[in-house]
């Protein structure tokens, strides 16, 4: 497994996102349980999570509850980033809360699910518009400066919003999480600031979201037949040339998933092949 990395720390250049296992539609705990394992023994050390990967607000941090349990035994060879600011709804629905007091009792919340002391990556989940980016990010500054995280990151944030909170945070900024796909490529800007600054960007949905990854096809399809790969490894492929600081992280529900998803970093594609995919 190739290496990337978050702040000082070496992680593999394929993390996992949590996520498929808790929404709607998810497996049974011990399908989910498998697909992690699954991925640490693919040589997966990087697992995205957050509070709010739930069905609902009954079972709000089932995400980061579910990880902790996989991990017991292993938790030190794996690195676990979680996320705050998104709250659930009856029914399903999804709240946003960026204010600092929110922040401070989520991030108490994520370290007594996740059964660590502190958090290795905490990032601010989505902008809230009824709170400034200034007080959300600070609450994160307060965090880092009192040892209860490791790293901050953001995510859905666009450029000028990531050098603001790259300031705020006295250029401690870690990562920066947002969509980006085959076809989804609106955050190319943000993917070339994180290069220019050094920071990690991790792109969300990959394959373009969850129930949609199935209909991942043309060149990335016809590019994985002739390597007698998956389109989804040529997908991942084709994300980590863009930059060293790209940390792809595919969810999974399956353990076949992600060890396809994790088999990406073997796979080698000419520049010109890279081109065809780029255009």
């Amino acid at each position: 497994m190739q290496k990337r990395r978050i702040g000082d720390v070496e992680v593999s250049a394929i993390g996992l996102g949590g996520m498929p296992v808790s929404i709607q539609g998810r497996p049974d705990r011990a399908q989910g349980i498998e697909t992690i394992h699954a991925a640490l023994d693919a040589g997966v050390t990087f697992i995205d999570t957050a509070d709010a990967y739930s069905l609902d607000d009954r079972d709000f941090g089932h995400n980061e509850e579910l990880i902790a349990e996989a991990l017991r035994g292993r938790s030190e060879e794996v690195f676990v980033a979680t996320k705050g600011g998104h709250t659930r709804l009856p029914g399903g629905g999804w709240g946003l809360d960026g204010s600092p007091e929110y922040l401070r009792k989520a991030v108490d919340g994520s370290l007594r699910r996740l059964g660590v002391d502190q958090i290795f990556l905490y990032q601010f989940h989505r902008p809230d518009p009824k709170t400034p980016i200034a007080e959300s990010v600070g609450a994160l500054k307060e965090l880092l400066d009192n040892g209860k995280i490791r790293y901050a990151g953001v995510s859905n944030f666009n450029p000028d919003e990531i050098v603001q909170a790259n300031d705020i945070l006295d250029g401690r900024l870690a990562a920066v999480q947002n969509q980006f796909s085959p076809s989804f490529r609106s955050s190319e800007p943000e993917l070339e600031l994180c290069a220019k600054l050094g920071i990690a960007f991790l792109p969300w949905s990959p394959f373009g979201g969850i129930g949609k990854a199935g209909s991942l096809g043309g060149p990335f399809k016809e590019v994985g037949d002739a390597h007698g790969v998956s389109a989804h490894q040529v997908c991942l492929s084709w994300m980590l040339a863009k930059s060293e600081v790209v940390v792809p992280i595919p969810g999974a529900s399956r353990p076949a998933s992600i060890r396809d998803s994790a088999a990406a970093t073997h796979l080698e594609l000419t520049r010109e092949e890279l081109a065809r995919l780029d255009g």
